[in-house]
């Protein structure tokens, strides 16, 4: 790419990237899209959340600064914009705590990406955060560059400051509401990420609605937390934490806020399982990739510029390069990353495969395929009794809303058919209980 030339919001011209230059000829096996998450602090945070994967990844890296230098943030935008060849490209920024970062950062990485972006490319910003370190110098900045910001936030006071506790162990809760007001007043886009765990699986519904009505949050996130112990040996064992969710919690979780959505807020509240859901039911991909055949179209970029597969896979054996010697293109697309996604399909064991709603889960993520089927065979899920729990109660409402997307009319049309259906005739739901006592009341 020829070196950039443009002033930028009043900064100098940008430097020229002495990383490596794009391949002569894209690689064959090259998406045209893929998603990068972003660690410019690694794994360095300023809470303690009790049930985090990721603060123990600052080992990888000892007596490092967890900063992410110039030349790695430079070389990172360059080699994303040009590798996508989509108009619209993803910067997501995650950590960690990304904000620790402080606002210069983010300014030039605005800048940066202005200038590296190609004649027709739109950039979306995403920023994953505690929100406990946002201002309304933040709010400002992240409104005017239309970021979309993440909110880590467990429910009220008492669920969410169960694990997400700061290094002295003390709240969190007042800080994350107060950054999140921020947000709020400076009409920045937000959604609430959920952890679900042993602390809040028995009040789906206190959570849902404090996010709703209490928050303001129309769209949502749920994500179970699986946590497995470790043997003496460091090795991870199959047996979970008492912090994990249980599958029949999560499962009842899911059917819990589901009814509630479905009987107040279809097409006003967005619930990513749900969405993802009502994709499978189309036949569409799923906008997760929890739930995709395969994976590997999103790797996590560590703050000196280690790729590596996935977020969750932040481990030596997982690690592709680093950006500034070979082109982020080429590691995306390589054969070991290939492999990688692929082994998502290929190592599903026949319970799986023979599953009635495989097309909707497909095996959920890797990670948490660590007991066996009912017949002895390894790799079963272990969320699977919960998530089929909810993908069976949900088949009749998620036929009923397909079949009004498939005929150009909205998902939210569901709520008047229950309306209008007879009383005393099964509900449209497919419950096999009257409407009066289902979802006609």
């Amino acid at each position: 790419m020829d070196r950039v030339k443009a002033r930028v919001g009043g900064r100098p011209p940008l430097s020229a990237s002495k990383g490596p230059a794009f391949p002569s000829s894209r690689p064959l096996w090259a998406p045209s899209a893929f998603h990068v998450m972003a660690k410019p602090t690694g794994a360095i945070c300023n809470l303690d959340c009790r049930y985090c994967y990721y603060l123990d990844k600052k080992s990888l890296y000892p007596d490092d600064s967890f900063r992410m230098p110039e030349h790695v943030l430079e070389n990172y935008l360059r080699q994303m914009l040009e590798s996508q060849t989509t108009s619209v490209v993803r910067l997501a920024w995650q950590g960690g705590e990304p904000t620790l970062m402080g606002l210069p950062f983010f300014r030039r990485v605005a800048a940066l990406a202005e200038g590296f972006a190609r004649k027709g490319q739109r950039i979306e910003h995403s920023l994953q955060t505690n929100a406990t370190l946002l201002t309304r110098q933040w709010a400002e900045f992240l409104a005017e560059h239309d970021f979309l910001v993440g909110v880590s936030l467990d429910g009220p006071r008492a669920q969410h400051d169960a694990y997400r506790v700061d290094k002295r162990g003390t709240s969190s809760f007042d800080r994350v509401l107060r950054g999140l007001g921020h947000l709020r007043d400076h009409n920045v886009r937000y959604n609430i990420l959920c952890t679900v765990h042993c602390a809040n699986e028995s009040q789906p519904l206190e959570l849902y609605r404090f996010f709703r009505d209490e928050c303001g949050a129309q769209f949502i996130q749920f994500i179970p937390i699986v946590e497995r112990e470790s043997t003496d040996s460091g090795v991870r064992s199959d047996k979970v934490t008492d912090r994990s969710v249980t599958p029949e919690g999560w499962g009842r979780f899911l059917v819990a806020v589901f009814e509630e959505w479905l009987s107040h807020d279809v097409g006003t509240v967005f619930v990513q399982s749900f969405e993802a859901a009502l994709a499978s039911w189309l036949r569409l991909p799923p906008a997760i990739c929890v739930f995709a055949r395969t994976c590997g179209n999103a790797v996590a970029l560590e703050h000196n510029g280690d790729v590596y597969s996935c977020d969750h896979f932040v481990e030596p054996r997982y690690l592709l390069g680093n950006i500034s010697e070979t082109h982020l293109i080429e590691l995306v697309s390589s054969p070991k990353q290939r492999l990688f996604g692929e082994k998502k399909r290929s190592s599903l064991p026949r319970y799986c495969l023979d599953c009635d709603v495989r097309f909707a889960c497909n095996g959920e993520c890797p990670k948490n395929r660590f007991i066996s089927t009912p017949d002895g065979a390894e790799g079963l899920n272990y969320l699977c009794a919960g998530y089929k729990a909810f993908f069976h109660h949900v088949d009749g409402s998620m036929r009923l809303m397909a079949d009004l997307v498939r005929a150009k009319r909205p998902a939210s049309d569901i709520v008047s058919i229950f309306a209008k259906s007879p009383r005393n005739a099964p509900c449209p739901c497919g419950s096999g209980i009257k409407t009066k006592r289902c979802h006609g009341s």
